[in-house]
């Protein structure tokens, strides 16, 4: 299926120069009260209460193990990505295959490489945590030439303790807890952003989970197609049009 936006476009006001400076002024209004509210929601959202990690994980990296307080590398706020990506459970109705990790995933992490040295010199570490066995993660990053540090959970209880991987039975009665209510999970992995803080006494605090669109803001490509005449153009259908970055047609 293919969208154009033709239906969305044909017709649009086209006016004089002086207009669209009006019109444009006019929304500007808009666009402010956007912002200070943005503002004022991520201030709320820091001053929001944490819960200590009383577990200790432990996660396969491309150096060996490493604990989930050795993931900051000297760093105090630590930023996860909860790629969705499970060989095992790899099936015709996943989103991940047994070599490759979930596409929308893929188009989320194509956005982390450039933006690594900013939020290490802003105190901040970024990681990427999935099931699949670090083999299968290094054999993906190296496909889609990735660099950012990315780790297996699979022997620990991190995903399932952060809402992002469920148990068949959990899936088959399409019930679990995901995004802060029980619902439908649909897949035994989905989506999702979390981040910690580590205090210099090295105690390690979670501050701060996300789910589904809450993690819009991570990705970089969805913020300018909302900028341009068509926007999206999915729709209501969802990312039908996605693929890896590999994987597209020459355009």
């Amino acid at each position: 299926m293919a969208h154009d936006g033709a239906s969305g476009l044909t017709g649009h006001p086209v006016v004089s120069h002086e207009k669209w400076l009006a019109a444009r002024t006019a929304f500007l209004v808009r666009e402010k009260e956007f912002t200070r509210l943005r503002d004022q929601v991520s201030e709320e959202r820091r001053q929001l209460p944490w819960e200590a990690v009383t577990k200790n994980y432990v996660f396969d990296g491309a150096t060996g193990k490493r604990t989930l307080a050795e993931l900051f590398e000297g760093r105090s706020q630590l930023v996860v990505y909860h790629a969705m990506f499970d060989p095992p459970n790899a099936s015709e109705s996943t989103s991940w295959t047994k070599d490759a990790a979930c596409h929308a995933c893929s188009f989320w992490a194509d956005n982390f490489n450039g933006i690594i040295v900013h939020l290490n010199h802003r105190d901040v570490t970024f990681v990427a945590v999935s099931r699949a066995p670090r083999a299968a993660l290094a054999a993906y990053e190296k496909r889609m030439g990735w660099s950012f540090t990315w780790v297996s959970s699979r022997d620990s209880d991190f995903n399932r303790d952060y809402q992002v991987s469920f148990t068949a039975e959990e899936v088959a009665k399409q019930r679990a807890y995901y995004n802060y209510t029980m619902q439908d999970p649909s897949l035994s992995e989905r989506e999702g952003m979390s981040v910690f803080y580590k205090d210099p006494a090295g105690r390690v605090f979670h501050t701060y989970s996300a789910y589904a669109r809450g993690i819009d803001l991570l990705n970089t490509a969805y913020n300018y197609l909302d900028l341009v005449p068509k926007g999206r153009d999915e729709g209501g259908e969802g990312m039908y049009w996605l693929r890896r970055h590999d994987e597209y047609d020459a355009r």
